[in-house]
């Protein structure tokens, strides 16, 4: 029973680490919400693709390495109405080139590859993910969703 209770111990300390590592908010490290994501999250969660996108616009004017802002950016635009594409890359892209392991990023831009018929591209994006991503992560999982049911309907 001794055993048990100290691989389990052990399990939770390794858990907590990996909660901790991968952001997971202690008192040393809280930070307040930036409030830009605050708002263009809630435009996005309204599916206010205008809103976000001014909010997120006039955000990079003043803060052009946040790759959260272009990421956001990015997806608000493709998400609105007859979406700007090349716009839609340019922000996906710098996102990554800012931070290349934003993994939201990679997701975003593989379902775009899709949107412009680019499969093979949209897979390279989903083996970035798989690297990234210790344990199968919601941004691999949806990717590969969205992989699998863009050629499930090429399929004759």
């Amino acid at each position: 029973m001794k055993f048990v209770s100290k691989i389990l111990l052990a399990s939770l300390l390794c858990v907590s680490t990996l909660v901790l590592a991968a952001g997971g908010e202690s008192p040393s490290n809280f930070k307040p919400e930036d409030p830009v994501m605050k708002a263009s999250r809630a435009a996005i969660a309204n599916k206010d693709w205008g809103d976000a996108q001014q909010i997120l616009k006039t955000a990079l004017a003043s803060n052009p390495n946040n790759a959260d802002y272009h990421n956001l950016y990015a997806y608000s635009t493709r998400k609105g109405a007859n979406p700007d594409m090349a716009l839609v890359f340019k922000h996906y892209e710098e996102a990554l080139r800012i931070d290349p392991k934003h993994r939201d990023a990679h997701e975003y831009i593989g379902e775009a590859y899709l949107m412009v018929n680019q499969p093979n591209k949209a897979k390279e994006h989903l083996a970035a993910l798989d690297k990234l991503c210790f344990l199968p992560c919601e941004e691999y999982t949806d990717l590969k969703k969205a992989v699998a049911q863009y050629e499930a309907s090429r399929k004759p």
